[in-house]
């Protein structure tokens, strides 16, 4: 795989899939994006307007519609497309009955096709939305990925970083488990430069504001659906999330994210999907890096373990 043969295919023109596209575009990630949805018109004009983006970018991309016959040769398959929220609804979980009968028709178009690259899952509720794409397209566990907690890891991470005036890049901590209600921090592997983040809030406690790791974690949580309500919808974040992952992959960069992958073996769980730190390579989920966790980390894992596979009952497989 090289960038002059790099094909990325995005299921779903929405607000998700058209972000995602443009930031892979801005990146420079590859070579051809094809973008495809139920409304080929959207689909048709999101291309069109990015193809003419492209003349005031350096870059020399193609973007265009297409339909799932161009996804044999794909390197990448983004799946974006999913059923709507219901209205004031705060659980990604009750869109899991709509979203199967969505991803039966895509997998099962996309595997028609004869394709064999790597699929990464963005569509909610994306644990069980990745195992379902697993199941359905009998691909190695290690080519379909979900985008899972990145994002939620860069808004701790955020976070963080505001209490104490630093670039966020220089927090390191990850979000685990769930997309979702389950979802925890691993604090035990946490640090800001080189230095634990117990540390740090104990060393710094008149700079915390009385800020406790709960309510850290519950901002993080809530970071989406304030977006959400406000605006209608999530894209800027989880798009850049979703090029991460990609350029992970087509550039071969070995990155370590936190991102949603079959658990087998590692932390006492077998055949599950949910979000763990994961090195991504152009194999795809390449090696699953097994940190350390305090016994209340280990349980909130295994917590989210029990509500994952408490659905796969539902998925009729």
């Amino acid at each position: 795989m090289s960038f002059k043969d790099s094909k990325v295919v995005i299921v779903g023109a929405g607000n998700v899939g058209s972000t995602t596209a443009y930031s892979i575009i801005n990146q420079g990630l590859c070579e051809e994006i094809v973008l495809i949805d139920v409304n080929w018109d959207k689909a048709y004009a999101e291309a069109l307007d990015m193809q003419h983006s492209v003349y005031f970018m350096n870059r020399n991309i193609k973007v265009h519609a297409g339909d799932y016959s161009e996804c044999s040769d794909a390197d990448v398959i983004i799946i974006t497309a999913s059923a709507p929220m219901p209205k004031d609804s705060h659980n990604r979980l009750e869109m899991l009955a709509p979203s199967m009968s969505i991803m039966r028709s895509i997998v099962g178009s996309v595997m028609t096709s004869g394709f064999d690259g790597i699929f990464l899952i963005i569509s909610n509720p994306v644990d069980i939305m990745t195992y379902y794409v697993w199941k359905l397209s009998g691909l190695p566990k290690n080519q379909v990925i979900g985008s899972g907690t990145n994002l939620d890891s860069a808004r701790l991470c955020c976070e963080l970083a505001a209490m104490y005036d630093l670039d966020a890049k220089s927090v390191e901590a990850f979000v685990l488990g769930e997309h979702g209600d389950s979802e925890f921090v691993s604090w035990n592997s946490s640090s800001i430069g080189g230095k634990r983040i117990d540390d740090v809030l104990a060393d710094n406690a008149d700079r915390t504001r009385d800020i406790t790791k709960e309510e850290l974690l519950r901002r993080t949580g809530q970071a989406g659906w304030d977006i959400f309500n406000r605006k209608g919808n999530t894209c800027y974040g989880i798009a850049a999330s979703g090029a991460a992952i990609v350029k992970s992959i087509l550039f071969n960069e070995n990155r370590i994210y936190p991102v949603t992958v079959c658990v087998d073996g590692q932390y006492d769980l077998n055949g599950v999907f949910l979000s763990v730190p994961t090195v991504i390579d152009k194999t795809g989920a390449k090696e699953t890096v097994e940190i350390k966790m305090e016994p209340d980390e280990l349980a909130s894992l295994h917590r989210s373990a029990e509500i994952m596979t408490s659905f796969y009952r539902e998925l009729n497989l």
